[in-house]
């Protein structure tokens, strides 16, 4: 088994004026996006507009910074107390996640700490964040497309043990280790890395606003014995005023009971950000979008 991957070329063409000929192709491409957020809830694209060759260097310097020493990589914690956990961190030892990572905000957030070493990795770093942002936005369009809906988002956010995602939508991209898996039917599913293809991840905000015709795809990072896995992920957000709920397309309007319960956007993100800075000792104590799921005794 292996999760679709969609050729986004003909979001980018126009037709000539005397009706669009890529305009099948898109609708073709909509479908199948349809049928794997429905099925999956992970897919992956390539021709997204991404250049291949800032994909490239990101994962390579990232992989340069994270081989710095300990008391190199904290020049660039947030350290205790700070509001949000921006720039590295690595996870505590009783997380049952076992990763590094450095968090960035939108580039212009005085939160983000980023590394000036090794060179070029800042410039690099909000460069691929421009170029995510502009993928998000083409997504959320055909998401659109998929649903009947509109939506208003904007970026931010970050996601190895099983778990799913608390925003609308991630992009990931990684190297050639791989170790992305997709859980589908009690089946874990690998995601095979391939340098020109960004995957894509449905998430929790989707599926309660699809009142779960879409699925927030559960997904795990297996880790490789020899060799270290590096990969990005880009999560495309909702601000975070905006309230949360099933919408009347997919309940009232067609007769069907809410699966969740409303809520404001920071307040959920809140309590998943506290699963990162914080993590329970207990799998079972971590905050999900099933705090929001109504009864149905």
């Amino acid at each position: 088994m292996a999760i679709p991957t969609i050729d986004l070329s003909p979001f980018f063409k126009e037709g000539d004026g005397d009706g669009d000929e890529y305009e099948d192709e898109r609708k073709k491409a909509i479908e199948i996006i349809k049928e794997a957020c429905s099925e999956y809830g992970f897919f992956q694209i390539v021709n997204h507009g991404v250049p291949l060759d800032l994909m490239s260097r990101a994962i390579r310097l990232s992989k340069t910074f994270f081989e710095f020493s300990s008391e190199e990589k904290l020049k660039y914690s947030p350290g205790a107390g700070a509001p949000l956990p921006a720039g590295y961190s690595k996870q505590p030892d009783h997380s049952a996640d076992k990763n590094e990572y450095l968090l960035m905000f939108p580039p212009q957030s005085s939160f983000n700490i980023l590394p000036s070493n090794p060179p070029d990795f800042r410039d690099v770093l909000e460069e691929i964040f421009v170029y995510f942002r502009k993928t998000g936005e083409l997504l959320e369009t055909i998401l659109n497309d998929c649903l009947g809906l509109s939506p208003a988002t904007e970026a931010e956010n970050n996601g190895i043990s099983e778990h799913e995602d608390g925003n609308c939508v991630t992009f990931v991209i990684q190297d050639e280790v791989g170790g992305l898996e997709v859980k589908k039917d009690g089946n874990w599913i690998p995601v095979v890395p391939s340098e020109s293809t960004i995957v894509v991840n449905i998430s929790d905000i989707i599926q309660v606003l699809s009142n779960n015709k879409f699925k927030s795809a559960t997904h795990r990072v297996v880790r490789s014995k020899e060799r270290s896995r590096h990969s990005f992920a880009f999560f495309y957000n909702l601000h975070g005023d905006k309230w949360v709920e099933p919408l009347p397309q997919f309940t009232e309007e067609i007769g069907a009971e809410p699966k969740y319960r409303g809520f404001l956007y920071k307040d959920y993100q809140a309590m998943r950000m506290r699963n990162k800075t914080h993590p329970p000792s207990r799998p079972e104590d971590v905050i999900t979008i099933n705090h929001y799921a109504v009864s149905t005794e």
